[in-house]
């Protein structure tokens, strides 16, 4: 063996030894440059007046305008009834799209017999849906509630079916090999193996559950962010509009960084 082999061999082993650093990031300024930009080029297409302030407000004047519905306090119980609803039609489309996509993923006559009419009732549009809501629902909170339940729902089916459909079956036989019974396959398997996908799953149920929200809110509502868009637009105020669409966007990314922190606390198991 030569010289350079053997020194290669033992800083390999050197490195092998010494307990694994944690990864660090670094914030990526490259990342702001084009934001920064559009923001510049709309304050100056506002200043120089080839944004006309009844198309679209100022950044400037959309910060004022926050500020006040802030300290007026117009903004926080807004928030607070389109979160409550949110919350509401969550809880339901969640264990809704959790069981049925268990069901389905698990049994091929579950699969025969529900995946069907989810496969059918995904592909309706939620404004379609809206006068059917009404005529059953009347144009209360359960409206927007079911709404909301639907837009959850439908992705987290989805990705819980698929992922206890692609459970290695290497593991699964060799649980069975190991005298597993079929609901300990399935509790410390196939469940476990299917977390990852219904992770994705979760974070997209969460992108259209505030989808849902907007199109439920500016459709016969009477409190939420959606209703103060739309009695803004009814007053031209557009700084008031962009101060809703802020709201809804960083509400959208707050939970998704949670379900982001969710997935690296339970999935600690992963090598990246």
């Amino acid at each position: 063996m030569s010289i350079s082999t053997t020194g290669v061999l033992a800083h390999a082993r050197k490195r092998a030894a010494e307990p694994p650093r944690k990864a660090t990031r670094r914030l990526d300024l490259r990342r702001w440059i084009s934001p920064v930009v559009l923001l510049a080029a709309w304050q100056l297409a506002s200043a120089t007046g080839v944004l006309p302030p009844d198309k679209l407000s100022a950044p400037w004047t959309v910060v004022q305008a926050g500020i006040e519905a802030a300290r007026s306090g117009e903004l926080g119980d807004a928030f607070a009834v389109s979160l409550g609803r949110v919350g509401a039609g969550f809880a339901l489309g969640a264990v809704a799209g959790v069981l049925l996509g268990i069901v389905s993923g698990l049994s091929r006559w579950g699969e025969a017999l529900v995946d069907p009419p989810v496969q059918m009732l995904r592909t309706l549009p939620f404004l379609g849906l809206i006068p059917l809501f009404i005529l059953w629902f009347g144009i209360g909170e359960e409206t927007k509630i079911v709404l909301v339940a639907l837009g959850v729902a439908f992705p987290l089916y989805l990705n819980v079916h698929s992922g206890i459909r692609g459970a290695d079956p290497a593991l699964v036989e060799a649980a069975r090999a190991l005298g597993f019974s079929r609901a300990e396959r399935l509790w410390h398997v196939v469940l476990p193996g299917a977390l990852p996908q219904a992770l994705v799953g979760l974070r997209q149920s969460l992108g259209l559950a505030w989808l849902a929200l907007i199109v439920g809110e500016t459709v016969n509502a009477d409190a939420g962010v959606g209703y103060l868009i739309n009695n803004a637009r009814e007053f031209l105020r557009t700084d008031v509009v962009v101060v809703g669409l802020v709201l809804y966007a960083l509400l959208g990314l707050v939970t998704d960084a949670l379900v982001r922190l969710l997935e690296r606390k339970v999935l600690r198991w992963r090598t990246r």
